[in-house]
């Protein structure tokens, strides 16, 4: 049965927040923080738990970016099914530190997210991060 589950571009002074998975799936990978909501919690309160549980770091859901589906298979059978509604976020509070399930934490460059860099991101999740960076810069253009 699919699991629902969020994700943060955390935008904060032209970067984005990656933290590099220490479970499965994607166990190593460079990702957007984020995970599985609990029984009767909100999609927002979902996020803000887990980035704060991952990161250190406490943000505000500004925005759906995108709903989408993450479907693991092994062979011929599927091993994961996620759907994943990833979020606009803005950090409000907290330490940067990697916590939870997250191996390591670091903000990252557009050229890094846009390039073959050594954080081999899924196509995927670079579409998401470009998606919810675009938003960002439009958000503070019209701040000013």
């Amino acid at each position: 049965m699919p699991l629902v589950g969020v994700g943060a571009v955390v935008a904060h002074e032209g970067r984005i927040l990656l933290v590099r998975r220490a479970t499965e799936p994607a166990r190593g990978q460079w990702s957007l923080p984020g995970g599985l909501i609990e029984l009767g919690e909100s999609l927002e309160r979902a996020i803000v738990r887990e980035v704060e549980e991952e990161t250190g770091l406490i943000v505000e859901p500004v925005e759906l970016v995108e709903l989408l589906d993450r479907i693991y298979h092994e062979g011929e059978r599927v091993r994961y099914h996620y759907v994943i509604a990833d979020f606009l976020c803005r950090v409000t509070g907290g330490e940067l530190q990697a916590a939870s399930d997250a191996a390591a934490v670091r903000w990252v460059e557009r050229a890094e997210w846009n390039s073959h860099s050594a954080l081999k991101l899924d196509p995927i999740t670079v579409r998401v991060i470009e998606a919810g960076w675009q938003r960002a810069k439009a958000m503070e253009a019209g701040d000013k």
